[in-house]
């Protein structure tokens, strides 16, 4: 029987303020110096991987096209065969880093579908270990993530550098 995944601390960022412009545009812009404040963990050609701000486990990251679209078919063939490299080295850094048991790899694309900035798609990368949801969420509206960004940033920063490319 499936049971549902229960966020209700992501509603900070959704009542938030929206800052201008694009922030998966922003990020890759700025100098490789504000990559921990930015929490990207990795930069490739034609993508980067970030930590997710608002995550719903230690070590959810999303991997991001450099290129600014929301149809996953409007990239060139070479940003998406990167953005699939860049995926597949995001997914060994969490599994090697963290051992979870399992993970949810996937895109919400649209509003509809989910997806909190809709017009720059990204893959989430979510671990998952057995018995990871507790009972926080349901009774107090709170969220235990068991690890700072921070501490989360170098553990995922130096993995990608133990990870051989595809």
């Amino acid at each position: 029987m499936e049971k549902p995944l229960w966020a209700p601390w992501r509603m900070e960022f959704i009542r938030a303020p929206k800052p201008d412009g694009c922030i998966f545009c922003d990020f890759p812009a700025a100098p490789e110096a504000s990559d921990r404040e930015h929490l990207v963990v990795h930069r490739s050609i034609h993508a980067f991987t970030c930590l997710n701000r608002y995550p719903y486990n230690s070590g959810h990251l999303m991997v991001i096209p450099r290129a600014h679209v929301a149809d996953l078919g409007a990239l060139p063939p070479d940003a998406f065969a990167d953005l699939q490299e860049e995926l597949q080295r995001a997914v060994d850094a969490v599994r090697r880093t963290y051992r979870p048991d399992g993970m949810n790899v996937g895109m919400n694309l649209g509003r509809a579908a989910g997806a909190g900035i809709a017009d720059h798609l990204h893959w989430h990368v979510v671990p998952r270990w057995i018995g990871d949801n507790n009972y926080m969420p349901v009774l107090a509206d709170q969220r235990v993530v068991v690890e700072a960004l921070d501490e989360a940033w170098t553990r995922l920063h130096g993995a990608f550098g133990a990870t051989p490319s595809p």
